[in-house]
């Protein structure tokens, strides 16, 4: 069975190993994804039309039927799971593009706008992993998300139950995968922070704010961040001598509280960093600093996608992030960045560097996780209704008494987007019904709703 983990053997001297070579027999598969994978690149680029939905679920399902061609040809080889070779990782680039189409297309509660999502979310509940430093908040949009795809993954699993047995679904198995992948790691982060008692949790919370405070003071001049840093200082002083021979204790029973580990071990890296930032300040090296400037780059440019994604936004666009991110994150070993004599880099270094491409990989996700379930076609509608609905409700609350002419432009806007339907639809250029048709005409209820309340309190000129 192929797998997307990107997990490499190892020989036994500790050396990476090459990937396993493609056998003759899964060549011609390599060729066919290839040539698919080249055209989805292509259609990608196309900016000037609307992407197709016929178009893409088409060449979806030939890249499904490879896969089973694929399950038939490795049926009978003992492959382990993680086993990879060139293969794997073409087909892991066709589905995560295949997943921002259907994005783009307004399906994201089908089974292929999933899969991109979970890399996403895999990458990010890794790097939790690799820090130690979150809260329970910061779990929740994830676990949030991680049920709504175990939703659709069920959902659709009771369907293939209800249909041919015999007939492989190498999507729900891809999916299923990488999804458990998730659970399982989400919930061992889960059970760090759960085993911290009631009393310690704002303390532990507190810390792990002046800790990622910490992280981003480094990238400041090392003269403008003192106050701050002293400020912590005093703060972090002051949590020290909570403890009581050395330890956080229960103020009511006087017992020891339940997260020693965590509580103290956060508190320690705290004044460590602490220390290093008002030694050093700025703490990139010069030789990290194109990784840095790389990494700086791509999170200014997410956030200027988060604060416009509404009106300029293409799910696929956000692939060649990806792809960059995926980059940057293959530079480390360990989990560690390595400077040019191949020597980790210094911690303050490390600290900053994965701070900043965790935010990259969140910043992702988010962006992923606001799609909207509404196709392209159908998004000027659904922006414009968006606006009005914005505008009516402020009129609302601010207007006062109207006159039907201070009303008249927001009656005709609404009288124009409804004149687009055609039998009660929207339809896009093809005569084809778009997804987000749900969305779309509720959003052009309330704005009716909207106006006939306003009409209902309008004065005589």
């Amino acid at each position: 069975m192929f797998s997307t983990a990107m997990a490499m053997h190892q020989h036994s001297n500790g050396k990476p190993a090459e990937q396993p070579l493609v056998t003759d027999a899964e060549q011609p598969i390599l060729s066919t994804l290839i040539s698919f994978r080249n055209r989805l690149a292509a259609l990608k680029k196309d900016r000037g039309n609307y992407y197709r939905p016929n178009d893409i679920v088409s060449l979806y399902n030939d890249t499904l039927e490879q896969v089973r061609l694929l399950y038939s040809i490795r049926q009978g080889d003992k492959h382990d799971i993680m086993f990879k070779n060139r293969i794997d990782s073409v087909l892991d680039e066709c589905f995560q593009l295949f997943s921002l189409f259907y994005l783009a297309l307004g399906k994201s509660k089908e089974i292929p706008a999933t899969y991109v999502q979970l890399v996403t979310i895999k990458q990010n509940i890794e790097l939790f992993k690799e820090s130690g430093i979150y809260t329970d908040a910061d779990l929740e949009p994830f676990r949030t998300r991680l049920r709504e795809i175990r939703q659709i993954v069920d959902h659709e699993s009771d369907k293939d139950e209800s249909e041919e047995a015999d007939v492989i679904k190498p999507e729900l198995k891809l999916v299923s995968r990488r999804l458990e992948q998730c659970e399982k790691e989400l919930s061992a982060l889960e059970e760090t922070t759960r085993i911290i008692s009631d009393e310690l949790t704002p303390i532990y919370e507190e810390l792990v704010h002046i800790r990622r405070r910490l992280t981003a003071l480094s990238f400041l001049p090392h003269e403008s961040v003192t106050d701050e840093a002293k400020g912590f200082q005093k703060r972090l002083i002051e949590i020290d001598d909570m403890r009581v021979d050395d330890r956080f204790v229960n103020q009511d029973t006087g017992e020891v509280a339940e997260g020693q580990t965590q509580i103290v071990g956060l508190l320690e890296e705290c004044f460590d960093r602490l220390h290093d930032l008002m030694a050093e300040g700025s703490t990139v090296p010069k030789d990290m600093m194109p990784v840095y400037d790389r990494l700086m780059e791509i999170r200014i440019q997410l956030d200027k996608l988060l604060l416009t994604s509404r009106w300029t936004l293409r799910e696929t666009d956000l692939w060649s992030y990806q792809v960059q991110l995926q980059d940057v994150d293959g530079l480390r070993k360990n989990g560690q960045f390595k400077d040019s004599t191949g020597e980790p880099a210094p911690q303050q270094a490390q600290a900053a560097l994965n701070f900043l491409l965790h935010k990259c990989y969140n910043l992702l996700y988010k962006l992923l996780s606001s799609s909207e379930p509404v196709a392209e076609t159908l998004m000027p509608v659904h922006n414009q209704l968006r606006t009005l609905r914005r505008c009516l409700l402020e009129v609302k609350k601010y207007g006062g008494p109207l006159s039907a002419r201070d009303l008249y432009p927001y009656q005709m806007k609404l009288s124009s987007i409804d004149n687009l339907r055609v039998d009660g639809k929207f339809l896009d250029d093809e005569g084809h019904i778009p997804e987000g048709q749900a969305i779309v005409m509720s959003l052009l209820n309330e704005c009716y709703d909207l106006m006939y309340e306003l009409m209902a309190t309008e004065v005589d000129e």
